[in-house]
C-alpha cells in the first residue's frame, strides 16, 4: 500500500498547506538539520530537498521554489530539480508531475512554482506561473488571483483558509478586496543569508489544523505583538522549532 494512504482519509488535505489534522510528513530545506530534528521530535517525518544548481545559493534548496503540493500525495515539481530529490519523492509513493518551466537563477525565472494557496484561491504573479501547475490547480477548482509579487508563497504565512500574514502591500490589497483577513507586518527581522531579510511565509508552515510552526524565535520581529494577537484571535497554537532567530527556509510544506 502506498505510504501516504496510511495517513489519509477521504477529504483530507485537499490543500496540503492547510491540513485538517496533525501532519505526518513535511518537506524542508535540505540544509536545515536542526529544524528537521525539532520536527522529528514532534513525531513528524522530514523529507529534505536537494540543491538545485540552477538557482542562486540562498534559495537553491528552498522547497517552495522547487515544488508545489497538490493533494493526496501529489506534487508538481520543476523539471530541473535533482534526480536525488525526485527519488526521495518516489520512495514515499508521492505522485510526481513535472512542470514545464525550468528554474533559472535570476528573478522572475525562479518563481514559477512559488504559488500561495488558501482554500480554493491561489495568489501568484500570473505572468510567470508554470502552465502545468496552473492547469492542475484549476482542474481542482482553484481560482487564481494576480499579484505583482513573484515570491508569493514566500511572502504569505498561511493561518487558515481565509487568513494570512504578509509584508507585501500589493498582496494585502488584492486579498482584502476578495474577502481575506490579512495582517500586514513590517519587513525585516527574518534571516535569509545573502539578503537583508527573508519573508514570513518562508519561515513558517502549518503542521496541524490550528498549529503554526515558526523556524525560530520571532520576538525579533518589529510586529511580534501584533502577530501574537492575530494568531491568538484565530485560535492558533504557536510552535517555535528553535531558539535561534527566525529564518526563511522556503516554507515548511506538509506532504501528508
Amino acid at each position: 500500500m502506498p505510504y501516504f494512504y496510511s495517513f489519509l482519509r477521504e477529504g483530507d488535505f485537499l490543500n496540503p498547506f492547510i491540513p485538517e489534522r496533525d501532519v505526518k510528513c513535511v518537506l524542508i530545506d535540505g540544509r536545515e538539520l536542526d529544524i528537521g530534528k525539532a520536527l522529528e521530535r514532534l513525531g513528524i517525518k522530514v523529507l529534505y530537498t536537494e540543491r538545485c544548481t540552477d538557482l542562486y545559493e540562498a534559495i537553491s534548496y528552498h522547497p517552495d521554489i522547487h515544488v508545489h503540493p497538490l493533494d493526496e500525495g501529489e506534487v508538481v515539481v520543476a523539471p530541473n530539480v535533482s534526480q536525488a530529490f525526485l527519488h526521495k519523492l518516489v520512495e514515499l509513493d508521492i505522485k510526481v508531475i513535472k512542470g514545464k518551466t525550468f528554474l533559472k537563477r535570476n528573478y522572475p525565472y525562479d518563481i514559477a512554482y512559488n504559488v500561495a494557496r488558501l482554500g480554493n484561491v491561489a495568489f501568484h504573479n500570473l505572468k510567470y506561473t508554470d502552465p502545468v501547475l496552473r492547469e492542475e490547480l484549476e482542474k481542482r477548482g482553484v481560482k487564481f488571483l494576480h499579484v505583482n509579487q513573484g515570491y508569493t508563497k514566500c511572502n504569505i504565512a498561511i493561518v487558515d483558509d481565509r487568513s494570512f500574514i504578509t509584508s507585501d502591500t500589493g498582496i494585502l490589497d488584492v486579498a482584502v478586496k476578495n474577502g481575506f483577513d490579512v495582517l500586514l507586518i513590517s519587513p525585516g527581522g527574518i534571516v535569509l543569508k545573502g539578503f537583508d531579510y527573508g519573508f514570513i511565509g518562508g519561515a513558517t508552515g502549518l503542521i496541524g489544523k490550528r498549529k503554526l510552526a515558526f523556524t525560530g524565535d520571532f520576538s525579533y520581529l518589529k510586529d511580534y505583538e501584533k502577530i501574537m494577537d492575530f494568531l491568538n484571535k484565530k485560535g492558533i497554537e504557536i510552535v517555535q522549532l528553535t531558539s535561534a532567530q527566525i529564518k526563511d527556509i522556503g516554507s515548511i510544506i506538509p506532504l501528508f
